[in-house]
């Protein structure tokens, strides 16, 4: 393949011709965390000291610090100064997701490496937030994954670490704009995260007021009752087995999974909740209108009562039939339902279709745009991997 102007092939791939590959040995030191006596479980402590990074305290791009990390005492810090992390090292575990790795920010300077962590402190001519992401990029995780040593489990180790060929621009503020640039648009998920975190709490908060009358919407009024499932629709299972199943089926298929199959039948034309009888009971719950078939052992739930929304019945089930179905149980090879344990739920239900459709109507608006945000959220994750090969291999060059 003839190569574009301006750029050479390497070990690493194609890179532009004034960039570099070198090994992490050449311009970073590798630490390993404290072995053997160095550091004993009885020296850490619960609440006071600093942070000891091991392989749970490392996620993907950020350490989980949370109330069950160990700490380390001020005295042990003093003893062991070597392992004490510095901003811009970039930390992994030693076992497990040995391609996993997060970098030392300006707070988190001081923490200590843990016995099972490993670490690389860039040493010259290297900008460490580019060096961390191109230790997240595809081509370099790819690397540790293949080359990590051990059998029952992948692990790092000096030799495998210093090994790693990372193409480098030569000059840092060009490393310093494609890191920046990656960040920017970490940020935009880090915030598109924390938004779809609120939009949850605030669609619990609702369904918890409005599933239980707490809060009424406006216009509505009067009591509300109480009706067991098996007296505002029907209840069955399906006849069809996983075997039924056509990849490009006419119809939905409902089967004993969050996945909806496709099938070229159908044994109902309705409004319909669909529920799993064994399994992951009391967790998957599906809502349709239409055409469609059922395994025969998930329960259809239909032909609703005139004075019942179905979409209100599906939503009450989604919030407060799980605990009920763990207490009723068949207990076999996998947790089971019976169909007593569906017709006998009890549901709180306001007395008009109206009201029922108007909650429905203002949860399913709140799924929908949670359903909008989460979609949004993934496609910025796939375009940024795109926008990372390109720029970490230097496909596309930032001005």
């Amino acid at each position: 393949m003839e190569l574009k102007p301006g750029y050479k092939q390497t070990e690493v791939g194609v890179i532009p011709d004034d960039w570099d590959v070198q090994e992490v040995r050449e311009f970073a030191r590798v630490i390993t965390g404290p072995f053997g006596t160095l550091l004993k479980a009885s020296e850490y402590s619960e609440y006071d000291g600093v942070p000891l990074i091991s392989v749970g305290e490392i996620g993907d791009g950020y350490f989980r610090i949370s109330q069950h990390t160990p700490r380390i005492p001020s005295t042990v810090a003093k003893r062991l100064p070597q392992y004490l992390l510095r901003e811009g090292d970039i930390v992994f575990g030693r076992k497990g997701a040995v391609d996993r790795s997060a970098l030392v920010s300006d707070g988190e300077h001081g923490w200590f490496l843990g016995s099972d962590g490993i670490s690389i402190r860039p040493t010259s001519n290297c900008y460490p937030p580019y060096l961390a992401v191109q230790f997240r990029g595809t081509n370099t995780r790819a690397w540790l994954v293949q080359n990590a040593i051990g059998t029952t489990m992948a692990s790092l180790n000096q030799g495998v670490l210093c090994r790693v060929k990372i193409p480098f621009p030569r000059h840092l503020p060009e490393q310093s704009a494609i890191a920046e640039a990656l960040s920017d648009v970490d940020a935009l998920l880090s915030c598109l995260d924390k938004l779809i975190a609120k939009k949850r709490d605030l669609k619990q908060a609702a369904m918890q007021q409005l599933l239980t009358g707490e809060t009424r919407l406006p216009g509505f009024g009067g009591e509300w009752e109480v009706r067991h499932l098996g007296e505002i629709a029907n209840v069955k299972t399906g006849n069809r087995n996983n075997e039924d199943k056509v990849d490009d089926g006419e119809y939905p298929f409902f089967v004993r999974s969050d996945d909806v199959e496709r099938i070229n039948s159908y044994s109902h034309d309705c409004e319909a909740i669909l529920v799993p009888g064994e399994g992951r009971i009391g967790e998957i719950f599906h809502y349709i209108n239409g055409k469609f078939d059922v395994h025969q052992r998930v329960y259809a739930i239909t032909r609703f009562a005139p004075e019942v929304s179905g979409k209100f019945v599906h939503l009450y089930m989604k919030a407060n039939f799980g605990a009920w179905a763990m207490q009723n149980t068949v207990k076999a090879t996998v947790d089971s339902l019976r169909l007593p344990t569906f017709q006998n739920f009890q549901i709180r239900i306001p007395q008009t279709v109206e009201e029922q459709a108007a909650i429905a109507d203002a949860l399913s608006d709140m799924d929908a745009e949670l359903a909008a945000l989460e979609a949004r959220r993934d496609k910025t994750a796939q375009i940024k991997q795109g926008v990372m090969q390109e720029l970490l291999t230097g496909k596309t060059r930032l001005a």
